[in-house]
Order: structure tokens, then C-alpha cells, then sequence
């Protein structure tokens, strides 16, 4: 039986897209994602961070509008990486019969990484949309990896991470499938 497919697209907010390594890209890839899953009859649920500068209704806070879910679209609000931690999520992902979340947004070493995994703890398959999450710009040297780096490298460990009962696959957005709840 295929998997109930939910799309999430975490943190493209006005903000974060700002500062996004391949910004238009990726957005162009989860608008691409987003409208195939939306005529597959996938839900597709905004993650939208809010506090640490992210002030709710500011421009910045905004989802970019490539991006706007329409005025029935789900949109979570959360306060940390963790997309599953103090909000609706999992009750939501429950309420449409989901068993496998599709993961894109920013940023890919925190919120992405962290809801990923999260999404396995709570008992979900996952695919990591490898063209489908960035971080900031930043430069080569320093403290953290580059931007191309970090992807790549976070890519690499969720296609080797195990978790049991869980499938996890890694897929350029043109491989992913999606298929609804019965």
C-alpha cells in the first residue's frame, strides 16, 4: 500500500528566503513540488517560525508568495526547530491520515534536520527533498560548513541514517511521488 504523502514546507518565510543560499531555486523547486502535491490531493502544511525576530505580522514573518497557502491552506506556527514541539503538528498530520512527510524549507542543519527527525520519532516515513532545503549564505570559511556543504552533507546522512520501522529516502524533487490517504 503507498504511503499517505504530506508536504511541509518549513520556515520560507520572507526572512529566511532573504538570506537563503540558492533562495530562488529552492523556492521555485517547493512551488513545483507544492502544486504537484496539491493536484495529487496531498495536503501541503507551512511550518511558519515565529519569535527570535520573526515578530508575527511583519514582513519578514510573512511565507514568501510564491509560497502563500490559500486561505484553507494549514499552516503550523512554532517557536523552536522542532516543528512536532508545542504545536499542532503531529494532530494535524493524524487528522489526514498521513504516514510519510515530504520535507523541504530552511534551514537545512535546524529546522529542517530537527523536523525530520522528529517526524521519524513520531512514527512517520520521511523524504528529504535534496533539492528542496537551504540554509543561509555564508561564507566558505569559518565556523560552519558553506551552504553547499551542509546540504550535501545533511543529504548524505539521511540517506545512511537508519530508523527502525521507518523508510527514509532522499530524492531530487522530480523523483518525488506523491500519493494521498485512502
Amino acid at each position: 500500500m503507498p504511503p499517505a504523502s504530506v508536504l511541509l514546507v518549513i520556515d520560507m518565510q520572507n526572512a529566511t528566503v532573504a538570506i537563503a543560499h540558492r533562495a530562488a531555486e529552492t523556492v521555485k523547486v517547493i512551488a513545483g513540488l507544492r502544486e504537484r502535491a496539491l493536484a495529487a490531493g496531498v495536503p501541503v502544511v507551512m511550518i511558519q517560525d515565529q519569535g527570535g525576530g520573526m515578530d508575527p505580522g511583519t514582513d519578514g514573518w510573512q511565507i514568501a508568495p510564491e509560497l502563500a497557502p490559500d486561505s484553507d491552506g494549514l499552516v503550523v506556527h512554532k517557536t523552536s526547530p522542532d516543528s512536532f514541539l508545542g504545536t499542532g503538528l503531529d494532530a494535524a498530520l493524524k487528522a489526514v491520515g498521513a504516514t510519510e512527510v515530504v520535507v523541504t524549507g530552511f534551514a537545512t542543519e535546524m529546522c529542517v534536520d530537527t523536523t525530520a527527525r522528529q517526524a521519524l520519532s513520531h512514527g512517520y516515513d520521511v523524504v528529504l527533498v535534496a533539492d528542496g532545503h537551504t540554509t543561509s549564505v555564508r561564507p566558505d570559511a569559518g565556523a560552519y560548513a558553506s551552504p553547499d556543504r551542509s546540504i550535501a552533507h545533511h543529504n548524505e546522512i539521511f540517506r545512511n541514517i537508519r530508523f527502525p520501522g521507518r523508510r527514509v529516502r532522499v530524492l531530487p524533487a522530480a523523483e518525488v511521488e506523491f500519493s494521498s490517504a485512502p
